[in-house]
């Protein structure tokens, strides 16, 4: 995702008394200035500090002041945003897609040999008349690649619009159409080589879609790959961590879900895989913090209830570390997929 020092000025009686023999007439004297000053510093509620002799009663309410301030303002950041929210939708949109958040910095993706992908061409495609994506991304999914790579396949992965190097805006409805044109320029190129679609995360959704599509105009890819998905886009947002501090309290969905939903975001995978015909594999760790393990169990359960195709979930167990994107790591991850995908009965 300072410490300040105040400086605290201290008085000190510069007065020398000179004591003499007949030191008894002094006495009433002291006490009287003694009382004057308890009496001084009880009106200025400051106590003195028997080690130090600093007044810290001015300290404590200097913090106290500014304590209180800190959440006067943090109550009115949080009361503020729900509405802010609601108002404008682009910025829940944003929330979404996070695509203005680009890790890792500095790299250029024009040369993905920079990133230990000796054997990768970069280049572009153009699924609309205005708009460009890069065919490769960086970040974890780099590791995904090698390990695919290491395994005999060969990958085609593409920044959707607004991602990366890619032209556009985020919205489902154009990330669909990338994902779509991106299949079928491969599809074309692949000869009898099997093509399969992988989702990671908020890819899941679009590549739902996509396998739906494709699926009703009886052209489906020879397998789905999900890797953390969601049953769809309103219930992983309430699941989202983001949420905590707002999900239980009464106009969650009016303030947070229906701004999603009226921008156009929905990605319906638990409707998606209703009607896919292929075969589907879903892939989930159980400490995934940012898409739940329980919306992928979800998702399994509505796409198992079609007997029709081949569909397994495979889950990886906490202790494992592997949270949202590190499944890569699983050393039977090759072993996973190869079985999967050379099952003589994978269309039964």
């Amino acid at each position: 995702m300072r410490k300040r020092n105040n400086s605290l000025i201290v008085e000190h009686d510069t007065t020398v008394t000179t004591l003499q023999k007949d030191s008894v007439h002094l006495a009433p004297s002291l006490k009287h200035s003694h009382e004057a000053a308890s009496s001084k510093g009880s009106d200025n509620n400051l106590d003195i500090d028997e080690k130090t002799g600093m007044r810290t009663g001015h300290w404590r309410n200097s913090w106290l002041s500014r304590f209180k301030k800190l959440a006067v303002w943090l109550l009115a950041v949080y009361i503020c945003i729900p509405f802010i929210v609601k108002i404008c939708p682009a910025i829940q949109a944003k929330l979404v897609f996070l695509n203005f958040v680009r890790l890792p910095y500095f790299i250029d993706l024009k040369r993905p040999q920079d990133q230990g992908l000796n054997h990768t061409w970069n280049f572009y495609l153009k699924p609309e008349e205005t708009i460009t994506i890069g065919a490769w991304g960086g970040d974890h999914r780099v590791q995904l690649y090698k390990v695919l790579s290491s395994q005999g396949y060969h990958v085609v992965a593409f920044d959707y619009r607004g991602w990366g190097d890619s032209e556009g805006t985020p919205s489902e409805s154009g990330m669909t159409t990338d994902a779509v044109y991106t299949y079928k320029w491969l599809k074309a190129r692949s000869g009898k080589s099997s093509v399969y679609i992988w989702g990671h995360s908020l890819g899941t959704g679009v590549a739902t879609n996509v396998v739906r599509h494709l699926s009703v105009k009886d052209t489906p890819p020879d397998a789905l790959i999900l890797e953390s998905p969601f049953t769809n886009i309103r219930e992983e947002a309430k699941s989202h961590p983001f949420s905590l501090v707002y999900r239980y309290l009464p106009g969650f969905d009016w303030f947070f879900l229906d701004p999603i939903t009226e921008s156009g975001i929905i990605f319906p995978s638990d409707e998606n895989v209703q009607h896919i015909t292929c075969p589907l594999l879903i892939l989930h760790a159980e400490d995934d913090a940012v898409i739940p393990f329980h919306l992928g169990r979800k998702l399994f359960d509505i796409a198992s209830s079609k007997s029709n195709r081949k569909v397994q979930f495979v889950s990886f167990h906490k202790d494992l570390g592997y949270r949202h994107k590190y499944i890569y790591k699983s050393p039977q991850l090759p072993h996973i997929l190869r079985k999967f995908l050379s099952d003589p009965n994978m269309h039964q």
